[in-house]
């Protein structure tokens, strides 16, 4: 449909319209008669063009009728048709809010409609809701600390003891600067030192029985320590094939131990077949080296000590240029220590530790060869030198293994040592070297 001419109506235009009823008094300006506005504003057809109060819904008033935000009816009264219009301004750039009366009101400017009718209950609910009141806190009852429980008379709390006459106070064990337990490691030294000589001396074959535990004992760790990396070698024919080992090299010699630890790989080769074939070469290799670490080389021992008439001797000198050497490496390395010998691999160890075992263990095994064998002097010192170096080399690689596999020690079995294998490790590279040379520097008498 047509709409008719929005000039055409015969209410005054412009500035000639009384202005608009406002809700409360105002001193500057007269309020007019009030009447209510239509429920919701019409859509204007035009640009700027908005329908008047009280008019038709089809009839819009023109542009130039309309009231702009802009537009104030009085210096400090700002009208317009919006729910926030009646709010105080003291200029164009400056907001003061609403009259102070009218703030937290239901029917104040911010509660009313778009054309200024109040605004109903139920689209602000909150208005129906009581203030909340300060309550006094004197009725309140007072939160009071309840007492601990009572304990039996003569008992104290948990981790926490007294010293007195008859409990002396617990003191922490001593270590040194090599982080060893001292006092601990010089008798766990003494007591392996004796099941090994006593025997040794007195009786031939229980030295046997020893070197056969030891042998077992060293397997058990080092396949218990590599089981940290993923693999799982089979324990029953290493333990098995490592003492045929060393019994064979024992009666038979350098070629009997070769056919052993042949025995002991194949072994554990057919063993491992019923596990299936899962991770098959990572067992067999972590097997192999431990054949190879443990019982091929302490068959080396056993041969020495087997030797016609000074076998005992020969074990002796060795294992005594091998405790010279990791006495005196001791020694110097917490004296006068400074220039680390291999920090990622063993961070205690000095050049300075180094040159004491290599001088403490030549001082020693040329004057025990010299004493026991007839060798002369200089041979002796070579000697030592040389079973020093496979022994600092015998700890290096030890310690290189428990790097990789990220363990301190192969057990707790020795207190102030580890395990057997931390003993072990410098004899078992020790041994072989002493075969040799003493079979150049005192060849056996058949």
């Amino acid at each position: 449909m047509s709409h008719p001419d929005p000039y055409g109506s015969t209410e005054p235009r412009g500035w000639d319209r009384p202005a608009p009823a406002l809700p409360w008094p105002d001193t500057d300006l007269e309020p007019g008669p009030w009447r209510p506005a239509p429920a919701a504003p019409t859509h204007p057809t035009e640009p700027g063009g908005y329908a008047r109060p009280g008019a038709a819904p089809d009839t819009y008033a023109a542009p130039d009728t309309y009231a702009a935000p802009d537009t104030y009816a009085g210096p400090d009264t700002y009208a317009g048709p919006y729910p926030n219009s009646g709010r105080r301004h003291d200029g164009p750039g400056r907001y003061d809010g609403p009259p102070a009366g009218d703030r937290g009101r239901p029917d104040g400017p911010e509660h009313r409609g778009p054309w200024g009718e109040p605004a109903r209950d139920d689209e602000y609910p909150t208005a129906q809701i009581a203030p909340v009141r300060d309550e006094p806190t004197d009725q309140i009852p007072a939160v009071r600390d309840e007492p601990e429980p009572e304990r039996p008379p003569g008992r104290r709390g948990r981790g926490r003891r007294r010293a007195s006459a008859e409990r002396p106070p617990t003191t922490t064990p001593t270590t040194s600067r090599a982080g060893r337990n001292l006092p601990a490691a010089i008798g766990v030294g003494v007591a392996l030192g004796a099941a090994v000589v006593v025997p040794l001396f007195f009786f031939m074959p229980a030295f046997l029985a020893v070197l056969a535990a030891a042998v077992g004992i060293g397997i058990w760790e080092m396949a218990r320590a590599v089981r940290r990396s993923g693999a799982h070698p089979p324990l029953a024919p290493l333990v098995a094939g490592g003492v045929i080992t060393v019994g064979l090299a024992w009666f038979a010699g350098p070629d009997a131990l070769c056919l052993g630890l042949l025995v002991t790989v194949l072994g554990t080769m057919i063993w491992r077949l019923g596990d299936g074939p899962g991770n098959y070469q990572r067992d067999l290799t972590a097997a192999t080296l431990i054949a190879v670490y443990v019982p091929f080389l302490a068959g080396f021992a056993a041969m020495l000590a087997a030797a016609p008439g000074d076998g005992h001797l020969r074990v002796l000198v060795t294992l005594v240029a091998v405790v010279l050497s990791d006495t005196g490496g001791y020694a110097a390395g917490v004296s006068f220590g400074k220039h680390p010998m291999a920090p990622t691999i063993s961070p205690k160890k000095s050049w300075e530790g180094f040159a004491g075992s290599v001088t403490a263990a030549a001082a020693g095994s040329a004057v025990l060869l010299w004493v026991l064998f007839d060798v002369a002097p200089w041979w002796g010192a070579l000697f030592g030198m040389a079973i020093s170096v496979s022994a600092v080399l015998g700890d290096l690689a030890e310690s290189m293994i428990k790097r990789d596999l990220g363990v301190k020690d192969m057990s707790n079995l020795l207190p102030g040592h580890g395990g057997l294998m931390d003993r072990l490790d410098s004899i078992l590279f020790a041994v072989p070297v002493a075969y040799l040379l003493l079979a150049v520097f005192v060849p056996v008498v058949s």
